[in-house]
């Protein structure tokens, strides 16, 4: 999950460095680093915590350079300290930036160790710095050596790499995490994300798997895994700078709550266009696609997976088909029984989720080749590796607890189970029309929802000083009240589960009493009685009830039972709407805990390790 950067140019590129390490924070900060190339060799500046404090120390020393690379650390191997931030350096000669994991490290750092290196950290990366040394010291380019070293390293990794004896140029290598090269008039850049090169250049290359390359000031070559050069096409960011700031708001969690009515507007904005649900959507193939489609299988992880558990109501409801959800982590470790006409549905927001493009890799090694992917980020791995795409288009989302990337995939696997409907003969006019209407009027209802803001942040109050609070929902809802509980715990901090409300008396309602708050998701459905009795349940054992509701769903507030209702009942599109409210009880219970609301602890967003 961590943040790499680097610049070659005809300038002092620190400054670059520096604000590209700020705009890939969001990937890792448990500590930073940079090294640069200048009269005096390799100079580096690293420091445990933020980039702010990483900065501080490259002021003072007035570092300078104008070849540079730097790095933003979630820690993985290897405690957070300095002698374990990055870079790290081989011999004085050489540094490295790595994100990913070498899951061979081990056995390399003994071989290292015969060959008479010294380690000075607990970490992976310093295998990678002293093996391209090595091979730089036997006589190879710096590219040749780092082409060899990578070929000797099992795992996943982005790397780029630095040396004394060859200053004009930086090296850089991605397997299985991601990388991209900044095009610019006699400066390049590379990065893992595009926000870290945006102020310098919008013309951006994507590195795929096996590839390294070699980055000079006025020309970039790229191998492949074979070695031969390879192009790539170049692609004109369409991402904006102002999207990465903070503008008005406090947080970019509370920025991205609010921005969610826009993110819900554009994401709907092409069928709506269109006035219809069409298999084009998700690309010319489609409907040849979705006509071979006898079942789907889901994989994603962490509130994507969520995402998907509330997806397979719809796609089974509406369309009929099938559906299974598995965490993707899981299901690629597991024996399986493949089917080649199971639609295999990836859901990530950055579209580098390593679990996620692992878990796709492995479906299509047993020969299930329909694949769709919902991404929010353009011309990402999972997307590029996948016959069919819907892009969300959520934004730019920094903050690491996710919100609008969540509804707009919400929105977008909706948009696929009345396709299939659609399709297959089961979405008759009147009802695409019905829920066509729904999708227009979505945007005003979050708003509306965003407007009890202020009766959230009371309710906030009872939760800050708890240790436990229990979510429960019923069917569809129950995906929410666990995107609910993992919200809470994410960052606030405090520990939160979420279940079905009918499984309360099966075991969970032993937990309930007066210091464990518990919050209900109650639509007005065909299951509000059934939740009515549930929340009887709690009550008798004293438990504090807080009620999200629907206008009319004739809860009545009393002692213990607090009550907060959305403006009206959205019908199908109901999931979406009670997201919000858990997303700001989140926001304000972190708020009043004193919490860091947009980078909480060890946690990281783009999770690019297994």
């Amino acid at each position: 999950m961590c943040g790499i950067v680097g610049a070659v140019a005809n300038r002092n590129v620190v400054s670059t460095l520096i604000e590209g390490l700020s705009r890939l924070e969001y990937r890792g900060y448990d500590s930073a680093g940079i090294a640069v190339l200048n009269s005096s060799g390799i100079e580096r500046v690293r420091a445990v915590g933020r980039v702010s404090a990483m900065t501080e120390k490259a002021r003072e020393l007035d570092l300078t350079g104008k070849v540079g690379i730097g790095h933003t650390r979630w820690a993985t191997h290897g405690g957070v300290t300095e002698s374990n931030a990055h870079p790290h350096v081989s011999k004085g000669e050489l540094a490295v930036v790595h994100n990913g994991i070498i899951e061979n490290h081990d056995e390399q750092r003994e071989r290292l160790k015969t060959l008479g290196y010294e380690f000075v950290s607990q970490t992976d990366t310093e295998v990678i710095a002293h093996l391209i040394h090595y091979y730089h010291a036997q006589g190879l380019t710096l590219l040749a050596a780092t082409q060899e070293a990578v070929s000797e390293l099992t795992g996943a990794f982005a790397i780029s790499v630095i040396s004394i004896k060859e200053p004009e140029h930086m090296i850089t290598a991605r397997q299985g995490c991601p990388l991209l090269i900044g095009l610019a008039e006699g400066e390049n850049f590379i990065a893992s994300d595009v926000s870290a090169v945006l102020s310098v250049t919008r013309k951006v290359v994507y590195l795929e798997d096996g590839d390294v390359a070699d980055i000079r000031g006025d020309d970039v070559t790229i191998y492949d895994r074979d070695g031969g050069i390879a192009e790539r096409k170049v692609h004109m960011s369409d991402v904006s700078l102002a999207s990465m700031e903070l503008g008005p708001y406090s947080h970019f969690m509370q920025k991205e709550i609010h921005e969610q009515p826009r993110a819900l507007t554009d994401t709907i904005e092409a069928l709506i266009d269109d006035n219809a649900f069409s298999p084009a959507l998700f690309g010319e193939s489609a409907s040849e696609v979705f006509e071979q489609v006898d079942s789907i299988l889901i994989l994603a992880a962490g509130t994507s997976y969520y995402a998907a558990l509330t997806a397979k109501y719809w796609l089974e409801s509406i369309a009929k088909v099938p559906t299974n959800v598995e965490i993707a982590s899981e299901y690629r470790y597991r024996e399986s029984v493949p089917n080649p006409r199971q639609l295999i549905v990836t859901i990530s927001q950055s579209g580098e989720t390593l679990d996620t493009m692992e878990a796709l890799k492995h479906a299509k090694s047993l020969g299930q080749n329909l694949t769709l992917a919902i991404c929010n980020v353009q011309e990402s791995a999972i997307p590029r590796a996948s016959q069919l795409v819907f892009y969300t288009r959520a934004g730019a989302e920094i903050g690491v607890a996710s919100t609008k990337a969540f509804t707009t995939q919400l929105v977008a696997l909706f948009t696929l189970a009345a396709t299939l409907a659609k399709q297959q003969g089961l979405l008759n006019a009147e009802t695409e029309q019905e829920y066509l209407t729904a999708l227009r009027q979505l945007a005003g209802s979050v708003q509306h929802a965003l407007n009890l803001e202020p009766q959230i942040r009371e309710w906030a109050k009872s939760f800050a000083n708890k240790q436990h609070a229990l979510f429960l929902g019923r069917g569809i809802h129950y995906p929410i009240a666990l995107e609910g509980a993992l919200k809470l715990k994410e960052i606030s901090y405090i520990h939160a589960e979420a279940y079905p409300a009918g499984e309360l008396k099966h075991g969970p309602l032993a937990l309930v009493d007066s210091d464990m708050p518990v919050v209900v998701i109650a639509p007005n459905d065909a299951l509000l009685e059934k939740v009515k009795s549930n929340m009887q349940e709690v009550k008798a054992r004293g438990g504090e009830l807080f009620v999200f509701a629907d206008a009319d769903s004739h809860f009545t507030a009393s002692e213990g039972v607090h009550v907060i209702r959305t403006p009206r009942h959205v019908g199908v599109l109901s999931p979406i709407l009670h997201t919000i409210p858990v997303q700001m009880l989140a926001y304000h219970a972190a708020l009043l805990k004193g919490t860091d609301v947009d980078k909480p602890r060890n946690l990281a967003k783009s999770v690019t390790v297994e």
